[in-house]
């Protein structure tokens, strides 16, 4: 699945220039580079984006976080927009 160049199936994490400030409504994250804010609406995006890192694709990091595939495009277009503005990052496997 690709959502506008997003490839859920890629690793990806959280840019290393985020900082992210868990909230009851989900998170605040900042980007340091870009100086730009971002909401996550609800706390299952914020453990999927905070687990980015641990799995080896943002599906997997979906499936860990208990996301339906019925759910996976939803959070996939979600992925896509924190993808867009640098919040994360794809991954490079070493």
């Amino acid at each position: 699945m690709s959502t506008d160049g997003f490839d859920i199936d890629r690793p990806w994490q959280v840019d290393p220039r985020v900082s992210m400030r868990p909230e009851p409504f989900g998170a605040l994250l900042y980007h340091f580079g870009t100086r730009r804010l971002c909401f996550l609406k609800n706390q299952r995006v914020l453990a999927v984006v905070r687990s980015l890192a641990d799995h080896p694709s943002a599906r997997a990091a979906c499936a860990a976080a208990g996301v339906s595939e019925a759910e996976l495009p939803v959070y996939a277009r979600a992925l896509a927009t924190l993808a867009d503005s640098k919040m994360i990052s794809e991954r490079t496997v070493a």
